[in-house]
């Protein structure tokens, strides 16, 4: 097997001469398949295994067309590319071989990343992969150099978080569909920003999902939060892991995207051997490879395992990174003082500090939420396999009224945040309108057709978080308009000076070597005059000074050596630490 070559069995519609059409679908439910176009529609010839096939001539890209399983409705292709009308319509014929790339993917080294979480619809008003082109610029200039897109496979509607999926393959219509894409991907790399796409393997959602008239794609043995679980190991699994495998072949080379974040890796079941998310990265290298360029893959795991990061060879999952929510819950319960469902076994400073020297808080301790030992040592790995954030979509929007840390914390808080954020040696990640202290909520919102699903969302919504607030209606447009960034930060002096912290910490993290270094860290947590100290201790003799109380301390009852590189809070002698801030000293 070359890398131009992969290792799976493809069924998305190709072209096999300049006019000619070659359409496969795996239907082993149905005894008669009929491929049904806008000029009619043509019988499929069985191939054996449940695999049907045809070729067609005189059909263009832009045409749509279906598949009729036993003389029923058509239905979309499992691998439709495109749903120009929707979850429910035929797909139409789309080849992204014929985009014309104008710039190479970026190569950056994975400890250089600085991470931006955004969501297409309310990134912009206009909620488009072109509008979002627009505000690129403003990424560049605050330091970004990786994006990671909320998932934009197709969902119900017009606005959705992109987590309830039925089209994998497909790009959300109402953000331009995959041309769009191809553009938005093309000038990230043209600004030296590289493009990761969270895609959803462990589920698909409740409206539109018509894979299981075609064949056996999912399994009632895993059960999920969200549904049935996908069949990676029962009888006739290969074709569905199949699926998934040119869906990531698709993404990484087709789409030249640098890398995928893979959502609740601990939701997708599999027994056999090799797992599914070992071939998934090994695929995803494979065809990164064959495009000339790497792909970045990313684990999101509550289990606080670090399985997922060890090399397969060593019985891990082959992921280069995966999320770390220990430093947002150690932080963020911290600041705000909740104690409440996840950050109940959080808190207290010395947190913070275990996070810092050990990676996960959560380690085999005792978890007060789980109920029981939860987490692995993250032992000898370093701090670059390991995502952070200070704020991301799930932890905002998975509350009653979708409030930020803006809402929740003041000035100082945010400021200490941003530091203890971007001078971790862990990979920082940023969400959308962070930067400069947006305060616009970031909320749950759907657009479903059926009136029993829609009803059945509201109440879960209510029942889950409305012991803690009135909950906005997820389906009402108000819910979704009222979580676009504002983008207003240019004459408001407060939150001009947050982005100006920003920027001025990425700007040091990409200067000063031993920020980027994720070898071993020494973290202490030490009472100065009844003030908190954390010092954070990196290679070459660079020290970070965190005061996470809110007197001012001299700064000569913590030995501080070597010259000061910097402090986050202007105009403050050397010889003081003020409340909340943030100094770096040493030889850096």
């Amino acid at each position: 097997m070359t890398p131009s070559q992969p290792d799976f069995s493809p069924c998305r519609p190709r072209r096999v001469a300049t006019d000619t059409i070659a359409w496969r679908v795996w239907a082993p439910r149905a005894r008669r398949v009929e491929l049904v176009l806008e000029t009619g529609s043509v019988v499929m010839t069985a191939e054996g295994d449940g695999f049907f096939a045809a070729e067609i001539s005189g059909i263009a890209a832009g045409d749509c067309y279906g598949y009729s399983l036993d003389g029923g409705p058509p239905r979309p292709d499992p691998c439709t590319l495109f749903q120009p009308e929707g979850v429910h319509r035929l797909s139409a014929l789309v080849f992204p071989e014929d985009f014309v790339w104008r710039h190479d993917c970026p190569q950056i080294n994975r400890s250089d990343l600085i991470l931006y979480e955004l969501h297409i619809g309310t990134f912009t008003d206009a909620g488009t992969f072109d509008a979002a082109i627009d505000r690129l610029d403003d990424l560049v200039d605050l330091g970004i150099n990786a994006i990671e897109v909320m998932p934009v496979a197709q969902f119900p509607g017009t606005r959705g978080w992109g987590y309830d999926g039925v089209h994998p393959f497909a790009t959300q219509h109402s953000y331009g569909g995959p041309e769009a894409f191809q553009r938005f991907i093309d000038a990230a790399h043209g600004r030296g920003i590289a493009v990761i796409l969270d895609v959803v393997f462990n589920h698909l959602g409740p409206e539109g999902n018509y894979l299981n008239e075609f064949g056996p794609y999912f399994t009632n043995r895993y059960p999920t939060p969200w549904g049935p679980a996908f069949n990676f190991d029962g009888a006739d699994s290969r074709p569905v892991r199949d699926w998934v495998l040119e869906c990531v072949w698709q993404w990484i080379h087709d789409f030249r995207l640098d890398g995928l974040r893979l959502d609740a890796v601990h939701a997708i079941h599999d027994d056999s051997s090799p797992h599914l998310l070992a071939e998934i990265n090994g695929l995803a290298h494979q065809a990164a490879a064959a495009r000339g360029g790497r792909a970045l893959m990313i684990a999101e795991s509550l289990l606080n395992d670090v399985t997922m990061v060890r090399p397969v060879e060593e019985g891990g999952h082959g992921f280069d990174a995966e999320w770390n929510d220990d430093f947002h819950h150690a932080v963020a319960a911290w600041m705000t003082g909740e104690r409440h469902a996840k950050y109940v076994d959080y808190g207290e400073e010395e947190k913070i500090a275990t996070v810092f020297a050990e990676t996960f808080y959560l380690d085999g301790r005792h978890s007060l939420y789980h109920g029981d030992a939860w987490g692995r040592p993250a032992g000898d790995l370093p701090g670059d396999r390991f995502i952070i954030a200070l704020q991301d979509h799930d932890h905002i929007g998975n509350r009653a009224r979708g409030e930020r840390l803006a809402h929740q914390v003041d000035e100082a808080h945010l400021r200490l945040g941003a530091c203890l954020t971007l001078l971790s040696p862990f990979l920082p990640m940023l969400f959308m309108g962070e930067e400069y202290g947006e305060t616009n909520p970031f909320l749950f919102y759907c657009e479903f057709s059926d009136p029993h699903l829609i009803e059945g969302v509201r109440r879960g919504r209510k029942r889950d978080y409305g012991l803690r607030g009135e909950v906005p209606d997820p389906q009402a447009e108000e819910t979704f308009r009222a979580s676009r960034l504002s983008w207003n930060w240019q004459n408001v002096p407060a939150r001009k000076r947050m982005r100006d912290l920003y920027r001025e910490l990425i700007l040091l993290r990409k200067e000063i070597p031993a920020l980027r270094e994720s070898g071993s860290v020494e973290a202490k947590l030490r009472l100065v005059s009844d003030s908190p100290i954390l010092t954070v201790s990196r290679s070459g003799g660079l020290n970070a000074f965190f005061n996470l109380g809110n007197e001012s301390i001299s700064t000569d009852l913590f030995q501080v050596r070597g010259r000061v590189v910097w402090r986050s809070e202007a105009g403050v002698s050397d010889g003081k630490l003020c409340g909340f801030e943030t100094l770096l000293a040493g030889s850096g």
